[in-house]
């Protein structure tokens, strides 16, 4: 894992687990598709909790100096955010159980292992 790679990860990790976000999970894509590397998924209690953990994980990226797009923010259901290596999902709980994002990714994660 690239030294910038790991700093973003572990600024999400951080901030999602200070913030109460629940489920986290982060799926190792490395070598696996060119998306990313990394990929964190969790979820908020509202979207209102959502909107809120977005906003920190925006802001705590930003002061350490990384970049990042965000999209999803109006009805904070699903908020992806695109750290470049690292992409986090953060949804209210129904809507991930809906898409079940993390069960596709491992999937593909452990069929290309």
């Amino acid at each position: 894992m690239k030294k910038t790679e790991n700093e973003i990860l572990k600024i999400v990790e951080k901030v999602l687990d200070e913030n109460k976000a629940e489920d986290i999970v982060v799926i190792d894509l490395e070598g696996k598709t060119s998306l990313a590397n990394q990929m964190v998924v969790a979820s908020g209690t509202s979207n209102r909790h959502v909107a809120a953990l977005a906003d920190k994980l925006m802001e705590a990226l930003k002061k350490a100096g990384h970049k990042a797009t965000i999209e999803g923010e109006e009805k904070a259901d699903w908020i992806l955010i695109d750290a470049f290596d690292v992409i986090v999902h953060l949804f209210r709980p129904e809507v991930r159980e809906f898409y079940n994002l993390e069960k596709m990714w491992q999937a593909i994660a452990e069929k290309r292992k």
